[in-house]
């Protein structure tokens, strides 16, 4: 699996991956180093982190499948008990 980056997305993390370089290693590295260790994790890394991702995603969606009877359920022919609680009850006449 090929992860494509636009190329706005490039530039920002290779100049992410210069800033990190530069301020905890102590050393800077130019665009083309910067640049192979981008393409090194997107290939190396990146899909252990895409398919946990997907992993989350399915457990998120089948949780939101599992409540849809909790959140969606409409109670069904409850017409006569709404009526016969508004109804007012008849008092028996004794004679």
């Amino acid at each position: 699996m090929d992860i494509k980056l636009t190329k706005d997305v490039e530039k920002r993390l290779i100049a992410s991956i210069k800033r990190y370089v530069a301020e905890n290693l102590e050393t800077d590295i130019g665009d083309l180093q910067s640049s192979l260790f981008l393409q090194f994790c997107l290939e190396e890394i990146g899909p252990s982190v895409y398919n946990q991702a997907i992993c989350d995603a399915q457990v998120y969606m089948q949780d939101k499948a599992l409540d849809l009877e909790d959140s969606c359920y409409a109670p069904e022919s409850t017409y006569w008990i709404r009526f016969d609680k508004k109804k007012p009850q008849r008092r028996s006449v004794r004679k």
